[in-house]
């Protein structure tokens, strides 16, 4: 009976990880669409118009960061993150699981929780001082840069269920590149 409140338990986890990371990926995809049509009408104005635009370049240099930001998180939860295995190919399958799976999550674990604190730090200090760009528009930064801390501690809950997951399958002599359970 308790392992099957811990699928489920672990399964609503799984479900609310993978819709949320489904809408970040959703807005990165609308903040592309719109960074090209910020991007248009830069260009046009600048080249047909002869009058530049400054706000253009700016808008899509913080749409881009947001987009990357939003969609890390889907991307690892989806395994379409880089993976360079040429060395693991080499090992037995349970060394490829326990490298491939547990020690590089426990690694991107620990780096991300540095990444989180960092910009937590870097966060505070832009809202508490009313930090602003050195562009004419002078936006505040302190947005940004929540976005940082925001996206990286989803994107640490995302390594963390996979951690999770990989050590189940680890302690049950299971092998799935995919370490979600499904019931």
């Amino acid at each position: 009976m308790e392992e099957q409140t811990v699928k489920r338990y672990l399964l609503k986890v799984d479900r609310v990880i993978e819709k949320v990371g489904e809408w970040a990926l959703l807005i990165s995809g609308i903040l592309i669409l719109v960074i090209g049509f910020i991007t248009t009408y830069g260009v046009g104005k600048r080249y047909i118009f002869h009058n530049p635009d400054p706000y253009t370049y700016e808008l899509s240099i913080i749409f881009l960061v947001a987009c990357i930001l939003l969609c890390l998180p889907a991307i690892q939860w989806n395994r379409r993150n880089l993976r360079v295995d040429f060395i693991l190919m080499h090992l037995p399958q349970k060394w490829q699981n326990i490298i491939g799976e547990v020690f590089t999550s426990v690694l991107a674990i620990v780096f991300v929780s540095i990444i989180i604190w960092k910009s937590w730090g870097a966060f505070l200090y832009s809202f508490d001082v009313g930090e602003t760009s050195q562009s004419a528009w002078q936006e505040p930064l302190w947005p940004m840069k929540l976005l940082v801390p925001v996206c990286m501690g989803w994107l640490w809950l995302t390594l963390l269920s996979q951690l999770v997951h990989a050590g189940i399958h680890l302690a049950r002599g299971t092998t799935r590149e995919d370490t979600r359970i499904q019931l």
